[in-house]
């Protein structure tokens, strides 16, 4: 039987912050944004602080109210709105935005969940320092979600992701108590490792209230060059060789198709194709430099004479100035905008091990033609660290409502083909956005039932009454 819906009087008394109950005030929280789902709320709790987090999350222990933790609300995969049923409180950490204090010698800053990326970063800076994480929605999402999440972004290859850059956490767990885990330790070998818990869980266990993350040097001196190669699989052996050469200079190392350049072109006014040719495949790679900026583009022409003598590179432009590397990064950043301004996109976020992707790539596009040969392939991502955005757009032209319809109805049977493939070649169907539900009941199908029970026992010991984000992540 369903519980009765409690009185929100008790639970306005509870805690610091705002909680929204009018319609015009939740409604923002309530569709992804990719608008893909909608759903209904309770009301919109927005504490003040994390002992107020603490103090919703005991409330609706004791009335049994499930609980759907937001950051930024960027997510891709529905993690972060609630279902229809309405019985669900949103507990948004956005006013969780301090940041509260650096420790320069241990390389380690401490931030609230609710401070936005961009937040951090500047941070940062302000302080000499680099944070490395960087995503297209650095704007808006927020590091309470980007740890949710395991996000990664474009330079994995060098800092690794969110997992790897968080040393600690403060967590209110599902019974609304606070563990306080903010140690900046390199090393700590004192038992089971809960933050690795609570880091890709998808507030499926708790919800993360502030974390202790890895600070860097700032590099001296940056430089990217857009170079252009025949095929994925030589794309792969100029990796091998850019890492040989250049080391842990190396931050990125991005793919892309034609196809998706194509789409940049046509949809970015400013964006210009900087080679005396197309090509059927590009490489975005750039150098980072402790001494200067000078050096970072010379070891970068030093690789690419090298690759050239060696057949692998075709073509290729290099950044002498800031506004040519902005220019030269803008080609790979408005890929997702430009294929959105298309229509609607069926959309993989892949990982694969990186000796794998260029056989899986002419795997699933030969796949692709014998099945869907109405369907054009938009395929980039970051071959550094395996993470292939294998995305499908309709053909081009105007479409009829009917033809959108007809577009859309082939998402399962492709997601089917696709995530076959990646499986087939030792990946994962989900590489840095998450299950939420758009991947949950695919990813059960796929994984191991050892990995399966081991997953659902955890969930059943740290959240037993399962209001943490119920119907996410797992089935």
């Amino acid at each position: 039987m369903t519980p009765p819906v409690p009185a929100l009087e008790s639970l306005r008394s509870a805690f610091r912050g705002r909680l929204l109950t009018d319609a015009a005030d939740t409604a923002a929280f309530l569709t992804d944004w990719r608008g893909l789902w909608t759903g209904q709320a309770l009301a919109v709790a927005q504490p003040d602080r994390a002992e107020d987090v603490a103090a919703v999350v005991r409330w609706c222990h004791e009335h049994r109210v499930p609980i759907v933790p937001q950051g930024g609300n960027t997510g891709l995969s529905g993690g972060s709105v609630p279902d229809r049923s309405g019985r669900a409180l949103l507990l948004s950490l956005s006013r969780l935005n301090r940041v509260r204090g650096l420790d320069l010698a241990n390389a380690t800053i401490e931030v609230e969940a609710g401070c936005t990326l961009a937040q951090v970063q500047e941070a940062a800076r302000a302080a000499g320092r680099l944070f490395p994480l960087s995503l297209a929605a650095e704007g808006s999402c927020t590091i309470g979600g980007n740890l949710a999440t395991n996000a990664g972004g474009v330079q994995v290859l060098r800092y690794g992701n969110a997992r790897e850059l968080c040393l600690g956490l403060e967590v209110v767990t599902a019974q609304g108590e606070r563990w306080r885990g903010l140690r900046g330790l390199r090393k700590d070998n004192t038992g089971y490792d809960l933050r690795d818990l609570y880091i890709g869980s998808e507030g499926t266990l708790g919800v993360i209230t502030a974390a202790v993350l890895k600070l860097f040097p700032l590099p001296a001196g940056q430089a990217v060059a857009l170079v252009a190669v025949p095929d994925p699989a030589v794309a792969l052996q100029l990796l091998q060789r850019a890492q040989d050469r250049l080391a842990a200079r190396l931050t990125a190392f991005e793919l892309m198709s034609h196809t998706c350049l194509g789409l940049v072109l046509r949809h970015v006014p400013t964006a210009r194709l900087p080679l005396q040719a197309p090509s059927p495949w590009y490489v975005l790679l750039e150098v980072s430099d402790g001494e200067s900026e000078s050096s970072a583009r010379a070891g970068l022409e030093a690789l690419l004479e090298a690759a050239m003598e060696a057949d692998l590179v075709q073509d290729a432009a290099l950044s002498s100035s800031l506004a040519q590397f902005e220019a030269l990064w803008g080609l790979r950043e408005h890929i997702s905008e430009s294929q959105g301004a298309e229509g609607k996109t069926i959309k993989h976020d892949l990982s694969l091990p990186l000796s794998r992707v260029p056989d899986f790539i002419a795997h699933a596009d030969a796949a692709m033609a014998t099945h869907f040969p109405q369907v054009r392939l938009v395929v980039f991502g970051h071959l550094g660290d395996g993470n292939l955005h294998y995305n499908v757009s309709p053909a081009p032209g105007p479409r009829t409502p009917d033809q959108v319809a007809a577009f859309l109805a082939l998402e399962g049977p492709v997601n089917q083909l696709v995530h076959d493939a990646v499986i087939a070649h030792g990946g994962s169907i989900s590489a840095e956005h998450g299950l939420g539900v758009l991947r949950r009941d695919e990813a059960a199908r796929y994984r191991d039932p050892v990995e399966q029970r081991l997953m659902a026992a955890i969930k059943v010991a740290l959240d037993p009454l399962n209001l943490m984000n119920p119907g996410k992540l797992l089935p």
